[in-house]
């Protein structure tokens, strides 16, 4: 070996007397990447490789119902990604190809909303002041219904649409005012009658729940002024709103995953495994349904690239309909295996354990529904 490449006698990390290519003590290579071009490349791709076979390895595990939490129970965790880094690389990974994958246009909504009865015509086909009252109240009606028939702090949009029709009709009766017809005088602009409005049209009512502290009443207060502010633009670009949500759904996910893992605990109270035990399993499980989703986006947008090849279509569909259908019965697998109990008892078990965390999950989604609409 050249005396270029050769290898210093102490660890230059910690000057501990080096036996081989690595320090005993700190661990670190005794080749230095700035010494030799070969070895600087061998150092970038090193860890890569590491860790792509252990992502091999493990995600094959994954893929076999309750192999690899029991696996990583037994002790056997070395050769496999830790359950939480798992976790997290997988939910990043799939909630940003759900950002890429879905996406949501507002002529969506525009062309499922009914056209009101007895329009003759939007503002801008509108010829006299009487037209466009005509059109304004032909507008008005719908939405007047609607409001009276919802409670009273969900009000809000339909308030916001009601005023944006009002300046519509104020806008189109100051143009007429300006160019009156030739040949005649100008007309004078009939004034628009402007409905009451409540207090959430202005501003939104201050949010008073009695159990909760002030302070929290107040944040939610702001919270709800922030959503009145947003809803004109997210009506305009829905979008926005189903970027902030999948932004929030990972996060949201450390507060469910850890409930899951709870509700295990207590399903299995006479197993004699740990809560982090129980959490362990609830990674790996919520870490596979990140792979199932991921697969089932993946396919979404193939089928979309697809949509002219015969056959694509079908084909893909029924390839998502298994996959959803994998999905509950990958984690009954998974439960009946990790925890060893009878077919009858694990069932049971998953019946209500699934209920449960299903009912959570969805008003975890409403909120975060909610929340993401102050966050666009």
């Amino acid at each position: 070996m050249s005396s270029a490449h050769a290898l210093p006698a102490a660890c230059e990390n910690c000057s501990t007397s080096l036996q081989g290519d690595f320090c005993h003590h700190c661990g670190q290579s005794a080749h230095s990447p700035v010494r030799s071009f070969g070895h600087a490349v061998e150092e970038v791709f090193e860890s890569f490789w590491h860790l792509d076979g252990r992502i091999f390895r493990t995600l094959h595990q994954l893929l076999l119902p309750g192999r690899l939490a029991a696996a990583y129970l037994a002790g056997h965790r070395t050769r496999y990604i830790p359950p939480i880094r798992l976790f997290v690389i997988l939910s990043v990974l799939t909630f940003f190809v759900a950002r890429l994958a879905v996406h949501v246009d507002a002529g969506t909504f525009v062309a499922q909303t009914p056209t009101p009865p007895e329009v003759p015509g939007a503002f801008r086909d509108a010829a006299t002041q009487d037209e466009v009252e005509q059109v304004r109240r032909a507008l008005l009606a719908p939405l007047m219904k609607s409001r009276e028939a919802m409670p009273e702090r969900l009000r809000a949009p339909i308030d916001v649409a009601i005023k944006k029709v009002d300046r519509q009709a104020a806008r189109r009766q100051k143009e007429l005012a300006e160019v009156p017809p030739s040949g005649s005088a100008p007309a004078a602009a009939k004034p628009v009658v402007q409905h009451p409005q409540p207090a959430q049209a202005n501003g939104s009512d201050p949010v008073d729940i009695d159990f909760l502290p002030g302070f929290v009443n107040r944040w939610l207060t702001g919270q709800a002024e922030i959503i009145r502010q947003n809803l004109p633009r997210i009506s305009e670009r829905p979008q926005l709103l189903v970027n902030a949500f999948f932004s929030s759904v990972p996060s949201a996910l450390f507060v469910l995953v850890p409930l899951f893992a709870l509700l295990l605990k207590v399903f299995y109270l006479g197993s004699g495994r740990l809560y982090l035990e129980h959490l362990v399993v609830a990674l790996y499980s919520h870490a596979f349904l990140c792979v199932a989703l991921l697969a089932v986006l993946l396919l979404s947008l193939l089928g979309t690239q697809m949509a002219a090849v015969p056959g694509a279509g079908i084909i893909i569909g029924l390839l998502i309909a298994l996959l959803l259908a994998w999905m509950p019965l990958y984690l009954l697998l998974m439960q009946r295996r990790v925890y060893g109990q009878s077919w009858l008892v694990t069932t049971l078990k998953f019946a209500a354990l699934g209920w449960l965390y299903f009912t959570v999950v969805t008003a975890a989604t409403v909120v975060l529904a909610i929340a993401s609409l102050a966050r666009v």
